[in-house]
């Protein structure tokens, strides 16, 4: 039933197609505007804004579409060459079985996709990210024929992995996702990708040929000036309890915060004496990661300091929007921690790095659902100096070097005895967490600029 419905919709929009064929037929062209295009939130996609900012860096104009529900970084909607082109998000589907609903929600948004993409000015080249995949790729590659133009599909991930992660992979879904996923996959002109690993699959499993491109963290992603970091404290303590000062004999006056204080003797900001420990995470709150594994390990550190180890206080961040965010927030309420504070707040993009590279201590729980695609958080922290925790998975070599720029663990108990190691008797003791932060500073990393222009602008200049 799944496989009759795919194809029935696969024949509508192939009938679509050849009407818009024999309707128009125009000049290869484009005058170099590119249309950079994600079924997904703009605002949460930092990728996919950087090969837009890159993009206009260059001289060309750039169609950056998608949904606009978060607010994509200040840089994107300042730029003169960067338009934002909305897509409506489709969430009002809730008539009849779920197969159904997912099949009509599919044909919807593959019909409002075309119809967006046909009303953009002519574009040279459409750089589409994928996941998610279905119906974009086979929709791109309509609007490029249309167009005449070149189609460039940026694998982050495989989308029927991801869908796996619901359904099981022999699930018929999953099944024909795959089949979609690899037939329209061939159909592009270029190819990017995140890893080697995701690479060499491409061609071995795909017969698709791609370019690797690392992410990169864009040249916003550094440390954080202590006077900063007051400030971004102090906005915070707005609105959240963890970065409130814990001093109770001093009233708040706004000169304080948890992690630093305005010196009354000069003015300047320092360090309070005994501030916690910053811990942070980011989240899309999806399957692909298990944050009851640092609720966990966080239990296991609360044991420590019970126990008299010289431990901090932790104050534990988890920024991002998704749908499991409700679910883990119920978990949250019930733990009852003694020395731990968490909060789970959704930052403003310019704050977000901001607070990374404020942080003493970087957490990553993404599991790749195929295990071919590297996290972006770690890019970004990496990127801010701030050492990473970050659970393992097949490819993760490629970017956390254990015992280098971090530590990689398996389980809640590896995890809570990393952080018992990296903090004992924090701040005053220069153990590894330092060593991890000096070898951060001096790896002299490449950012995504010098890295696109060296991978991508190639390939955007063959037919120009």
């Amino acid at each position: 039933m799944a496989a009759g419905s795919a194809v029935l919709a696969l024949a509508a929009v192939l009938a679509l197609a050849a009407w818009l064929w024999r309707w128009r037929r125009v000049e290869a062209g484009g005058a170099g505007r590119v249309c950079v295009a994600v079924l997904g939130d703009l605002g949460r996609s930092p990728r996919m804004q950087y090969h837009a900012l890159s993009l206009a860096r260059h001289g060309r104009d750039v169609a950056l579409l998608g949904y606009l529900q978060s607010r994509p970084h200040g840089d994107v909607l300042r730029s003169g060459r960067i338009r934002l082109v909305p897509v409506t998000d489709l969430w009002g589907l809730r008539v009849g079985p779920k197969l159904f609903q997912y099949v009509v929600k599919v044909v919807v948004q593959a019909v409002q996709l075309l119809y967006v993409m046909l009303k953009i000015d002519q574009p040279s080249y459409i750089l589409l990210q994928n996941p998610p995949g279905l119906p974009a790729i086979a929709v791109a590659w309509l609007a490029c024929r249309f167009w005449r133009s070149k189609l460039i599909i940026d694998w982050h991930n495989y989308g029927y992995t991801v869908m796996s992660l619901s359904h099981g992979r022999n699930h018929p879904l999953v099944q024909i996702a795959k089949w979609y996923e690899k037939l329209f996959g061939r159909l592009s002109d270029y190819n990017l990708c995140v890893t080697n690993a995701m690479k060499e699959d491409l061609w071995v499993n795909c017969n698709i040929k791609a370019v690797t491109l690392y992410d990169k963290p864009a040249s916003y992603f550094k440390e954080t000036p202590l006077e900063l970091q007051h400030r971004l404290y102090m906005k915070l303590a707005e609105d959240y309890e963890p970065f409130k000062p814990r001093t109770e004999s001093v009233s708040w006056s706004g000169e304080k915060s948890a992690f630093t204080e305005v010196d009354g003797s000069n003015g300047h900001v320092k360090k309070s004496r005994a501030r916690p420990a910053l811990l942070i995470s980011s989240t899309s709150w999806t399957e692909d990661e298990d944050f009851s594994v640092l609720l966990k390990a966080l239990e296991g550190y609360e044991q420590y300091v019970s126990e008299g180890v010289k431990l901090p206080p932790l104050v534990c961040v988890i920024t991002g929007k998704g749908p499991l965010k409700d679910y883990y927030n119920g978990l949250i309420n019930k733990l009852h921690f003694k020395h731990i504070q968490i909060c789970t707040p959704w930052l403003e993009a310019e704050d977000y790095p901001l607070l990374l590279g404020s942080a003493d201590l970087g957490v990553c729980l993404h599991k790749s659902s195929s295990g071919l695609d590297l996290p972006m958080k770690v890019v970004d922290m990496f990127g801010c100096c701030l050492p990473v925790c970050a659970i393992h998975f097949q490819c993760l070599h490629e970017l956390v070097k254990h015992n280098e720029n971090g530590l990689i663990f398996r389980d809640s108990d590896e995890l809570a005895a990393q952080l018992k190691m990296l903090f004992l008797e924090f701040p005053t003791l220069e153990g590894k967490l330092h060593s991890f932060r000096k070898n951060l500073r001096a790896c002299k990393q490449l950012r995504w600029d010098e890295s696109w222009d060296q991978t991508v602008l190639p390939l955007l200049g063959q037919n120009e």
